[in-house]
């Protein structure tokens, strides 16, 4: 039993290893269908790559293998 339990636990280890990266654009409308339906309307996302980002607390999400950020900017009206 305790050998099946490890199989299981492996084969969910290795499954998430080899899923493909998500593409930034993919990343970038999920993440804002999550903001648009917590109510924000006034916001910015942006897609940069890793050296253009100044400030880690604005980055939402990481894609293309973590070559590139997703930062989220609220716009104050």
């Amino acid at each position: 039993m305790k050998r099946f339990a490890l199989v299981v636990i492996c084969y969910a280890l290795a499954t998430s290893a080899l899923a493909a990266p998500k593409p930034c654009e993919e990343l970038k409308a999920e993440i804002e269908a999550k903001i648009q339906a917590s109510g924000v309307t006034a916001y910015t996302l942006e897609i940069v790559a890793n050296d253009e980002v100044h400030d880690q607390n604005m980055v939402v999400g990481s894609c293309e293998n973590g070559t590139k950020k997703i930062i989220y900017q609220k716009n104050d009206r």
